[in-house]
C-alpha cells in the first residue's frame, strides 16, 4: 500500500515543497507540492530524483572506524569513543586551534547543519574554521557586514515586483538561484518579462539565463567590479543618483562620489571589453526604471575583486533609490530571526580579528580561507601549532578547494580526522572515523538559512517522511554527540546540548528590554516548549521569540511549532517589505557607504583599469542536475548535458587546433588536467569553461557510478594563492590557463 508524505527538498537553495510517494519505507516517486505556499508545485530534475538520491546504494549505513590502517564498520559507541579519544588528545596537548573544522555546502541544507556547528565551534573554541563560503559567497557577507553592520543582512531582489533586473555572474535557470531563495526562478524571470519588465544578463557565457534576457553582455571575466564602478560613476556624473527616501539612512554619499571619480565608462571599457556607450545605457536604464534591482552571484564573487563587486551591486541599487523598497532589493524577515531590536547604532562588523598561522590571511566572519587549509596542516612555522586534527562536516574540500592534490596529501598526514558524511568520498576516505547521517527522507527539515534570503516571507517545516531505519542515528543526534565528544563531555546524554542552548537563549532573552519575554522566568518558558525532540523544541523556541512569534503567550495569534505543524504546506507571511533602519547594526546606525576596508581596496581596482589579459582565461559553470560534487553518484542526475567538458569558442579552437570531442590539456598555476573539448559559441572568445565538482577518480572511495565517469577537478588548475584580500575568497573565475590538444602534445614528445 503506497502513501504520500510532504517534504521540503534539500537539494538546492530553491527549497521547493515535494509530495513523496512511499512504498513501505522506500520513496518511489516525487512531484511538486501544488499546495506549498512558496513553491506552488514547481519541481526541478533534482527534486524529481529525490527517491534516487535517498536510496543511493553507496550511502553508508553504519559508522566506519580506521583499524590497522583500514576503515571498518563499527558500532556507534565505538565510533564516538574513537572521536572523543582522537580529538581530546590533540586539544589537551596542542590547544583547540590545532583542531580544524571544515563545513561544507550541504550543512545549510539540513536542520542539523544549522543548529549544531555553531555550538561545536563555540564549545571547542578553535579559530581554525574553514567553510565552503570562502569558495563561494564570502565577498557578499563581507560587503554586507561593512555596509550594514551585519554580515548576514543580505538584500535580495524582489523578483515578483521589479520592473528591471540586472544579473551579473548569475545563471539561476541552471543553479535555481543562490543567496536569493526563489522556487521557480525561471518562471519568475519569464513573468518579469511578461509584465513588460527588462532582464539584462552580464556573463562571459551565453547561458540559459542569458538566452532569456533582453540584453546579454559578454563581459571579460573578473572585471565585474569595474563595470559596476563605471555604472555608479555614470549615475553620479549624469545626476541620475537619487537615493530618495534612503538618504537619511546613508553616510558617506559625497565621499563615495569622489572615490569613484576615476572609474569612467571610457576608462573601464577596455578592461571590461564592454563599450562605454553600453555602460552608460545600463546606468540610465537602471535610473529610469520604475523599480530595479541588481543581483550578482558566484561569477562576481569568485574573482580578484569579489568584495568590491558585491559592494557595488548594492551601491548601484541604492543610488537609484531601489534598496529597501518593493520592486527593488529588500531584507527578508525569516520566522526564526532573532527578536527584532529597536533601530539604532550597533557594534558594527570587523575584519581581521585574527590571522591564519602560515600566510597571515585575515579572518572574515570568523573564518579563514578554505584555500589555506592545506598549508595550515602541512606547514610548520614558529607561529603556533599546525592543524593536527580535523572535523569535516558534509565537506569535500579535496574537490572544492584549490590544489586538491596538496590537500589530499595534507589530510593523509593528520593525526586524527572525523568526517560526518553519507559517502566515502575524496575527502572522507582520509578520516579515522566516518559518521554517516541517514538519507533525507528520514530527517526533519526547516530552512533556517535560506528563509533569511527568500523572495517572499514564509515558514515551512516537515517531519521525517520515513521512520529512522534500525541501526541509523538521526543527524541531529550525531551532531550533538560530536559536540560532546569534541568538548570533553563524551558520554553525556545528547539531549544536554539542546537543553543547554535553550537555557542560554532564554536566559539571555529575558534580560533584553525589547524581548517579548523580558523579565520572565526562563525555566517556566522552557517548560512550555513543545516538540518530540530537542531540535523541535529549539525550533519552537526560535519561532516563539521571532518576529512573527507568539512571544510565549504575549501575542496569542503568533507563531509556534504547534501552529506550524497544523499547516503542513507552510504559512505565508507576506511579501518582502521595507525594514530600514531596523536591520542596520553599524556603529553609526546608518548604511556606511565607504567603509575603510573598501576604500583601502579601491587603489587595487584602479590598477585593474589598465590590465588586459592576453591569453585564455577559465570560468566555471553549473549544471541544472547537479550541486557541486554532491550528486554525481546518482545515475538519474548525470549524463546528457550534465557533462564535464571544456567549452571553447570556435575561433579559439581553430587557432589552437582543438577538435570538438577531442581531449585537450589545460594547465594552470596549480597543475594540469585533461578533458574533452566541446566547441561552442556559447562562450565568448578568449574564455574557456569547465564545471566544478568533478574529479571522482581517486582510489579508496565508494562512489560506484561517479567513479565510472569521473570527470576532472577544475580546482586542480589553481594553486590557492589567488584570493580576494578582503574576504579570503578563492579566485575561481578569470584564471589564466594554457590549452593544447593532447595529440599535439604527445606528438611533440615523440
Amino acid at each position: 500500500m503506497s502513501r504520500t508524505a510532504l517534504r521540503i527538498c534539500p537539494l538546492c537553495e530553491a527549497t521547493c515543497g515535494l509530495t513523496l510517494t512511499i512504498e513501505g519505507t522506500e520513496v518511489t516517486g516525487a512531484r511538486g507540492d501544488r499546495d506549498d505556499v512558496f513553491s506552488k508545485g514547481f519541481i526541478c530534475p533534482k527534486g524529481a530524483a529525490f527517491g534516487a538520491v535517498d536510496a543511493d546504494p553507496d550511502r553508508l549505513r553504519t559508522p566506519l572506524v580506521r583499524r590497522d590502517g583500514v576503515l571498518r564498520e563499527a558500532t556507534w559507541e565505538e565510533a564516538f569513543d574513537a572521536v572523543a579519544a582522537g580529538l581530546r588528545a590533540v586539544v589537551d596537548r596542542d590547544g583547540p586551534d590545532a583542531v580544524g573544522i571544515v563545513l561544507g555546502n550541504p550543512n545549510v541544507h539540513t536542520m542539523a547543519g544549522a543548529l549544531y556547528p555553531p555550538v561545536l565551534i563555540a564549545g571547542l573554541r578553535t579559530r581554525s574554521l574553514f567553510t565552503a563560503s570562502t569558495a563561494d559567497q564570502m565577498p557578499k557577507h563581507v560587503s554586507s557586514g561593512l555596509l550594514y553592520g551585519d554580515a548576514n543582512a543580505i538584500p535580495v531582489p524582489d523578483l515578483d515586483h521589479t520592473a528591471h533586473l540586472l544579473l551579473i555572474g548569475a545563471n539561476p535557470l541552471e543553479s535555481n538561484g543562490s543567496l536569493c531563495t526563489a522556487p521557480d526562478f525561471p518562471g519568475r524571470l519569464k513573468a518579469l518579462k511578461a509584465r513588460g519588465g527588462t532582464l539584462t544578463v552580464v556573463d562571459p557565457r551565453r547561458t540559459r539565463t542569458a538566452r532569456l534576457a533582453d540584453r546579454h553582455i559578454a563581459i571579460r571575466p573578473g572585471t565585474d567590479a569595474l563595470l559596476l564602478a563605471a555604472i555608479a560613476h555614470t549615475l553620479f556624473e549624469e545626476d541620475l543618483a537619487d537615493p530618495g527616501d534612503l538618504t537619511p539612512h546613508l553616510q558617506g554619499l559625497d565621499e563615495l562620489r569622489e572615490a569613484l571619480r576615476d572609474f569612467t565608462p571610457e576608462a573601464a571599457a577596455g578592461a571590461c571589453d564592454v563599450d562605454a556607450g553600453t555602460i552608460r545605457t545600463l546606468a540610465r536604464e537602471l535610473a529610469a526604471a520604475p523599480t530595479a534591482a541588481v543581483y550578482g552571484r558566484i561569477g562576481s564573487c569568485t574573482v580578484p575583486h569579489g568584495t568590491l563587486a558585491s559592494w557595488l551591486v548594492d551601491v548601484c541599487t541604492l543610488l537609484t533609490g531601489n534598496l529597501d523598497r518593493p520592486g527593488g532589493a529588500l531584507f527578508p524577515q525569516a520566522a526564526t530571526d532573532r527578536t527584532p531590536r529597536p533601530a539604532g547604532p550597533g557594534h558594527g562588523f570587523a575584519l581581521g580579528r585574527w590571522r591564519s598561522r602560515v600566510s597571515g590571511h585575515p579572518e572574515a566572519k570568523g573564518e579563514l580561507p578554505l584555500s589555506a587549509l592545506a598549508e595550515e596542516i602541512d606547514t610548520v612555522t614558529d607561529e603556533g601549532t599546525p592543524v593536527r586534527a580535523l572535523i569535516a562536516v558534509a565537506a569535500n574540500p579535496v574537490l572544492s578547494a584549490p590544489d586538491g592534490d596538496r590537500l589530499d596529501k595534507a589530510l593523509d598526514s593528520l593525526e586524527f580526522m572525523v568526517s560526518v558524511d553519507p559517502y566515502l568520498n575524496e575527502t572522507s576516505r582520509h578520516a579515522h572515523v566516518v559518521l554517516p547521517p541517514p538519507p533525507p527522507s528520514q530527517s526533519p527539515h526547516h530552512d533556517f538559512a535560506f528563509n533569511t534570503l527568500a523572495v517572499r516571507n514564509q515558514v515551512r517545516y516537515t517531519r521525517p517522511a520515513v521512520p529512522l531505519e534500525p541501526g541509523r542515528m538521526a543527524e541531529t543526534e550525531i551532531m550533538a554527540r560530536l559536540v560532546l565528544a569534541a568538548t570533553g563531555l563524551h558520554g553525556t546524554d545528547p539531549s544536554a546540548v539542546d537543553d543547554m542552548v535553550i537555557g542560554q537563549t532564554l536566559g539571555k532573552a529575558v534580560t533584553e528590554p525589547h524581548s517579548p519575554v523580558h523579565g520572565r522566568d526562563p525555566r517556566e518558558l522552557a517548560d512550555r516548549l513543545t516538540g518530540v525532540s530537542g531540535p523541535e523544541r529549539r525550533l519552537d523556541m526560535m519561532l516563539r521569540l521571532g518576529p512573527y512569534g507568539d512571544g510565549f503567550g504575549a501575542r496569542p495569534d503568533g507563531l509556534t511549532l504547534d501552529r506550524l505543524l497544523a499547516h503542513p504546506h507552510g504559512i505565508d507571511l507576506g511579501p518582502l517589505a521595507s525594514r530600514l533602519p531596523q536591520p542596520l547594526k553599524t556603529a553609526s546606525g546608518k548604511v556606511e557607504l565607504l567603509p575603510g576596508p573598501l576604500a583601502g581596496d579601491l587603489p587595487r581596482l584602479r590598477a585593474a583599469l589598465r590590465e588586459r589579459p592576453d591569453g585564455l582565461v577559465l570560468v566555471g559553470r553549473r549544471h541544472l542536475r547537479s550541486n557541486n560534487s554532491w550528486m554525481h553518484n546518482v545515475p538519474a542526475l548525470t549524463g546528457g548535458s550534465n557533462r564535464c567538458t571544456l567549452h571553447i569558442h570556435p575561433d579559439d579552437a581553430e587557432r589552437l587546433g582543438v577538435r570538438d570531442g577531442a581531449p585537450v590539456r589545460l594547465k594552470g598555476a596549480g597543475g594540469e588536467v585533461t578533458a574533452p573539448a566541446e566547441v561552442t559559441d556559447a562562450v565568448r572568445p578568449g574564455v574557456v569553461s569547465l564545471p566544478h565538482g568533478w574529479g571522482h577518480d581517486r582510489p579508496g572511495t565508494r562512489l560506484g557510478h561517479a567513479s565510472g565517469d569521473p570527470g576532472v577537478n577544475v580546482n586542480q588548475l589553481l594553486d590557492g594563492r589567488a584570493l580576494d584580500p578582503l574576504s579570503g575568497n578563492a579566485v575561481l573565475n578569470g584564471v589564466p590557463v594554457e590549452v593544447s590538444p593532447v595529440a599535439e602534445t604527445i606528438s611533440a614528445l615523440t
